[in-house]
């Protein structure tokens, strides 16, 4: 996917980022930006550069993260809470580490929900190496 990113360091404002992730409305054909100043009350790792004008400035960095909380959300079905767990649990470094996390404290009841979830995991975790 080609990045609207001049360099690493570069900036995008909302607007722009909305448009790279598709977020626009289907019926009025405007930015969803309000979904993205939400996702910033629940995502600490979405801490924009806020400027002159209160414009908010996202990094490369900040794309990344919120293309993959977008993924998650709208094409995975996570709720808001599951993913901050993935984002915001230090032991977990891929989505496969969830699984673990599962079978540890006991979420599963039976090994066929175990296989079923597992198996799950896998997949979204395989989309989303993919994703990038």
């Amino acid at each position: 996917m080609k990045s609207n990113f001049k360099s690493k360091d570069a900036y995008i404002t909302i607007g722009e980022l909305a448009k790279k992730l598709n977020l626009i409305d289907k019926k009025t054909g405007n930015l969803q930006t309000h979904t993205i100043r939400y996702w910033e009350t629940q995502f600490k790792q979405i801490k924009p550069s806020i400027r002159a004008g209160k414009r908010r400035y996202y990094s490369v960095k900040h794309y990344e993260v919120i293309k993959k909380i977008k993924f998650l959300l709208k094409e995975k079905g996570f709720t808001i809470g599951g993913v901050k767990k993935l984002l915001n649990n230090v032991n977990i470094d891929s989505v496969d580490d969830i699984a673990t996390l599962g079978v540890n404290k006991s979420v599963f009841n039976d090994s066929s929900t175990i296989k079923n979830r597992l198996k799950n995991i896998h997949r979204i975790t395989k989309e989303l190496k993919e994703y990038k």
